[in-house]
């Protein structure tokens, strides 16, 4: 295995390779999103790709071939955080509406991004693009860019496939047994999940693609009227790759055109701010670490929940780090630290660091995935349901809703996953995850540039792609087989008719 990457590496040295000139467009604004972007585009930057950038957060890159236009950042603007407070009505309800804000969210986004100056500037200018990466999450303003350039089109999903991804590149979606990522079902579903599942994911569609059309008036009020519709343009769709494994993640079968990636955004392990680690250090009997990643702040965080988890930590002889956005926390015991920002990966890299509570984003999951750390993970919102049902079901962690959180379950939980029997079940998950052919890094990076070797790899793609749904369905031959079926059942109902009456008509003469 070490060989094989080497060898890869080394061919990257001693092989010439081409290099592109890309357009890469992230319009979603959330900074978690970003570790995923910025991890890529600096790889194929540091390759020697021409890469143009447009996103919220500017990326530290010093290189000739980098140009970035940065738009609104909401660090400044004190808009990029959720209240707990959000997440208190009704699991069901909360799902429902979720494609709704997802959808809002993405057009107003898509028409902050093309209202730019500096983007106004590039779209109307005569750059050449060998090809276009973006994110792949809640809208398809980037096909306003593919329509003005005419260059393949890679997607890069930072969680799970929503449920409209797969439809442009013709992949399996069968409700019963895929999970919706934002309904939080497993794989293996009793009769009321997978009809929930079936109604939820359809749901999810039908509201995607009924605000369709006010992202088309959107990208046409500044690139002008497109070729075609914003279905046709999503066939350019050559490559998406997407943040899950097959590992922790409930697996689904992937046509060629869909890569999965996950840990791209994991870099090497760095050195830990001194106090942390003399902290972690010092501990006998290990560390547990506290995040809910870095859109939720702890001081939303309930005062009944806070103290439930303040209780149950001063019973325990670990040691617990909590990212903590106040300089002070009420009634903290003497085994907790506090801290606005610490660095999550190095953290959970630190042998002593035995347990991770998690509110589910899928990069902190991951990043405990492949450190082998035992998770106890408190769903919020989006696919961090699912998140939490696939750890569990992996033997990664456990489930604690918050609104069930109390003293005892805290603790008990706790001590659950801090069993030695248990923690050896995340190290076997982690070694399933880690153990692949080539990186995520590697694998993302040979693929965008496939893409863009072989002009947009349509050999890739599924007949599926352009199939018109009755008969992706095969609806015109279950009815023709139907047809067929009714015609023999009707010609042989008239053939026994024929021959029974014949013979009875028989009997009756001879009666006679």
């Amino acid at each position: 295995m070490n060989v094989l990457i080497l060898l890869l590496k080394i061919s990257y040295i001693v092989v010439p390779s081409l290099t592109y000139n890309i357009l890469a467009v992230f319009t979603h604004p959330g900074r978690s999103h970003q570790a995923v972007f910025g991890r890529i585009v600096r790889e194929l930057v540091s390759r020697g790709n021409k890469v143009t950038v447009v996103v919220h957060y500017g990326y530290d890159i010093q290189n000739e071939n980098y140009t970035q236009i940065v738009l609104e950042d909401l660090d400044k603007t004190g808009g990029n955080f959720f209240d707990l407070k959000m997440f208190e009505m009704p699991v069901v309800l909360s799902q429902m509406m979720h494609p709704f804000q997802l959808a809002d969210l993405g057009l107003v986004s898509c028409s902050k991004m093309l209202s730019n100056p500096d983007v106004k500037e590039l779209i109307g200018s005569q750059k050449k693009f060998d090809l276009i990466l973006a994110e792949f999450f809640n809208s398809e303003c980037v096909l306003g860019f593919v329509n003005k350039f005419r260059a393949p089109l890679v997607g890069v999903s930072t969680g799970l496939l929503m449920p409209w991804h797969g439809d442009r590149l013709g992949n399996p979606d069968n409700p019963g047994y895929i999970a919706n990522s934002h309904l939080g079902t497993s794989s293996r579903m009793g009769f009321l999940d997978r009809c929930y599942n079936f109604v939820g994911t359809q749901w999810y569609k039908v509201v995607y693609w009924w605000r369709l059309n006010d992202c088309q008036k959107i990208i046409e009020e500044h690139f002008g009227k497109i070729i075609s519709s914003l279905h046709e343009l999503m066939k350019n769709t050559s490559l998406l790759l997407v943040n899950s494994h097959f590992s922790f993640a409930f697996s689904r079968p992937l046509v060629p055109s869909i890569v999965e990636i996950s840990g791209v955004h994991l870099s090497s392990v760095k050195p830990l701010p001194t106090n942390i680690e003399k902290f972690i250090n010092e501990s006998k009997h290990g560390v547990i670490y506290f995040s809910l990643g870095s859109m939720i702040k702890g001081h939303t965080f309930p005062q009944e929940k806070k103290d439930a988890f303040l209780k149950a930590f001063a019973r325990l002889p670990q040691r617990v780090l909590w990212k903590w956005e106040n300089e002070t926390m009420p009634g903290k015991p003497d085994n907790v630290m506090i801290q606005k920002w610490m660095p999550q990966f190095d953290i959970l890299s630190h042998p002593n660091v035995k347990a991770f509570i998690s509110h589910g984003g899928l990069l902190g999951t991951t990043e405990a995935v492949h450190c082998g750390v035992p998770m106890m993970v408190m769903p919020q919102y989006g696919d961090q349901y699912t998140n939490a049902k696939a750890v569990e079901a992996n033997g990664g962690g456990v489930i604690l809703y918050l609104k069930d959180a109390t003293e005892e379950k805290v603790y008990n939980n706790l001590k659950t996953i801090l069993d030695p029997e248990f923690r050896a079940k995340a190290k076997a998950l982690s070694e399933r995850f880690r153990d692949r052919p080539m990186s995520p890094m590697d694998t993302a990076i040979y693929w965008v540039e496939y893409v863009a070797r072989h002009k947009g790899a349509p050999h890739m793609k599924t007949a599926a792609v352009d199939m018109p749904l009755y008969q992706y369905l095969l609806l015109d031959v279950l009815a023709f087989l139907g047809l067929i079926l009714l015609v023999f059942s009707y010609i042989s109902y008239k053939i026994l008719s024929l021959v029974l009456r014949s013979v009875f008509s028989k009997k009756k003469v001879k009666q006679n």
